[in-house]
């Protein structure tokens, strides 16, 4: 009898296949790692803390040059604290995910600066200088390059961690921009400088926060007038007090937002720096200034109202000089700034406004909006005259209205033209002229019909934008006064000279938050400032607290009866004359140990709660814990088992 072959053991088989399976994952790893998809993966986090925004992929897949980030990071350091090991796997993370994304545009360079190294002569070349930490100066921070261009983000602090993405792609935004970004300006208000107010005067100086922004923008003037605005030249506009301005002012803004252009609008229903430099004039400011300002056209066509009177609100009232309360001087806190995690007002301890107009949205405009700063609840409108005045009356006779006043909004979408009717000024242009000869009109209203057909196909065509090629962002603030100088900085003086001292506020920094989002890359108003990994366990909390309630109850009634018992003792002091000794009767000794008696069950309760709290933590930790360990792993057996099944099936059928 001839054998075919001899059969393989049981045993063997297994541990063939368990060979085999092993050499399938380990080359599935490294092929997955080849292909550079290693890094995708499901985010199933409440706030998608593992994940890039919108605005960040965009930057990234439209790099037109190779960027470069040299990450300093001291991973062979004994010193290196826990937490920064932890930030460190996770700013590690992100920029593989950068790295991913950017599909061969970035390339991301690990270097350990130890001492008298190459990578510590690099990262010093670089401006990133070590931190001392445990007595040893240990590197944690970025270099973005790309070209010639290079911006640095010296120490990554797991402080900053809700802000780390916007500030990588702002800096790989910044590196990697073709030119300097421009900003076109629209200002009703002399905020560049001028000419002397009188002879044998200095020339008026510009702003302090004009001065700071011309060093990182190319900012040109629009004037007033702009009979059009170029998206391709402008990064962005900032309207900045726009007295006056007229219908086609307004219309060359809308065709320029529906673009995908991007308006920053400052505006005021009564500048107090306007009538400042205006001698006094309460309706004029300087050169004749108007101390009202709004984008009249724009806000209906947006869905936003800007009141014509000031916002009070004594929530945020803030103190002025000589013990006078500024009603209608805002100092909004991080209570007034709704969104959590915007770049824009998230680091902004506070802001003061002076006589700030109420935003309302009054719907329509087809966009999303999002409020960044908002008045209290009880706030509501006040006669402007009095309000600059700081009169005292205001205080008493204040009411709140009920209503939401807006300080600033973003708009954010696809717009529709502001002005369905047309361009401004065309209905003028286009007069019928005038017949001498009614039979000519005759004659000519064959020709006409001729030349109808070729009138409608040209009128298709109106040569103006009535809805958006591109999305575009509006941010509207409702003051111009918290700009300028004496309310935004503390000025000094040096012999003649006024010197900065520092800012007195958050004011310029919200600013120049909204300008360096939209200026430096469109993309960055996506970049939102991401969640934080380290959640506080809300459920323990509320049963803390719930706790503390039960027991506070319990120290509550215990104090009551303390007070109680120390008033009948301090009465029997009262009564005691002098020379004469104090003795308790046997009621008041029972009083006193009935007290006492209270005080240990008291205690005994409040320990026997925290024990109770104590159990009920235990058991929901446990609970997490079965979850985590079993639920995940049932599931994937689940479905291996159905998947199983389904196949079953289907070869049954067969």
């Amino acid at each position: 009898m001839s054998q075919e072959g001899k059969t393989i053991h049981p045993v063997s088989r297994a541990v063939l296949a368990i060979i085999a399976l092993v050499v399938i994952v380990v080359s599935g790893n490294m092929l997955v790692s080849s292909l550079g998809i290693g890094h995708k993966s499901a985010d199933l986090t409440e706030d998608r803390i593992h994940s890039l925004s919108d605005g960040t992929k965009s930057i990234l897949r439209e790099l037109g040059a190779p960027v470069v980030i040299r990450y300093y990071a001291s991973r062979s350091s004994d010193y290196m604290p826990e937490r920064l090991k932890l930030h460190m796997r996770r700013v590690d993370d992100m920029l593989d995910e950068y790295e991913s994304i950017a599909d061969g545009m970035l390339k991301v360079e690990h270097l350990d600066p130890e001492p008298d190294t190459d990578a510590e002569d690099s990262a010093n070349l670089d401006g990133i200088s070590g931190q001392p930490i445990n007595n040893e100066d240990l590197y944690f921070g970025l270099a973005v390059s790309c070209l010639d261009r290079t911006a640095t983000l010296p120490f990554l602090s797991p402080n900053d961690e809700t802000t780390l993405e916007y500030e990588i792609s702002r800096a790989i935004a910044e590196v990697s921009a073709t030119r300097k970004p421009t900003i076109g300006l629209m200002s009703g208000m002399p905020i560049t400088g001028g000419a002397a107010a009188m002879p044998g005067q200095p020339p008026a100086q510009p702003w302090v926060f004009y001065n700071q922004l011309s060093r990182f923008y190319e900012i040109e003037d629009l004037t007033m007038t702009p009979a059009e605005i170029d998206p391709d030249k402008y990064n962005l506009v900032l309207v900045f007090h726009p007295t006056d301005i007229t219908e086609e002012a307004e219309f060359a803004l809308d065709q320029y937002l529906l673009q995908g252009g991007t308006i920053v609008a400052c505006v005021d229903p009564y500048s107090v720096a306007a009538r400042m430099t205006g001698g006094g004039n309460p309706m004029m400011g300087g050169g004749g200034t108007p101390v009202a300002s709004d984008l009249p056209k724009l806000f209906e066509g947006w869905g936003l109202e800007l009141s014509s009177q000031v916002v009070g609100d004594p929530t945020y009232a803030t103190d002025m000089n000589a013990n006078r309360t500024g009603l209608a001087v805002l100092t909004v806190t991080q209570e007034g700034m709704p969104i959590e995690d915007s770049v824009i007002t998230k680091d902004l301890s506070s802001v003061t406004l002076f006589l700030p107009g109420g935003l309302t949205k009054s719907g329509g405009g087809g966009v999303s909006a999002q409020t960044l700063i908002k008045a209290s609840p009880q706030a509501g409108l006040v006669d402007n005259l009095k309000a600059s005045n700081l009169d005292p009356s205001l205080i008493t006779s204040f009411r709140p209205d009920g209503k939401t006043h807006e300080l600033a909004v973003h708009l954010s979408g696809n717009f529709k033209t502001a002005f369905p009717d047309g361009k401004p000024g065309e209905e003028e242009a286009e007069e019928t002229p005038d017949s001498a000869d009614p039979s000519a009109e005759a004659g000519e209203d064959e020709d006409a019909s001729e030349e109808s057909a070729e009138g409608d196909e040209e009128s298709a065509d109106p040569g103006y934008l009535t809805e958006a090629t591109k999305a575009g962002n509006v941010f509207v603030i409702s003051d111009v006064d918290a700009f300028y100088d004496r309310f935004a900085y503390s000025i000094g003086n040096f012999g003649r000279q006024e010197i900065v001292l520092g800012q007195l506020n958050g004011n310029v920094p919200l600013l120049f938050n909204i300008i360096d989002q939209a200026a430096s890359s469109t993309h960055l108003i996506g970049a939102r400032s991401r969640a934080a990994t380290s959640r506080p366990f809300t459920v323990f909390r509320e049963m803390e607290a719930e706790a503390n309630q039960r027991v506070g109850k319990e120290i509550e009634a215990f104090e009551t009866q303390a007070e109680e018992a120390q008033k009948k003792l301090d009465e029997l002091q009262s009564q005691k004359t002098q020379g004469t000794e104090l003795f308790l009767s046997p009621e008041q000794e029972a009083e006193i140990r009935k007290f006492r008696e209270q005080e240990v069950e008291a205690r005994k309760k409040i320990r026997e709660l925290q024990k109770e709290l104590k159990r009920e933590k235990d058991q929901l930790k446990g609970q997490l814990t079965l979850a985590n360990i079993a639920i995940v792993p049932l599931a994937v057996i689940v479905a291996g088992i159905l998947f199983f099944i389904g196949r079953k099936k289907r070869t049954r059928a067969r």
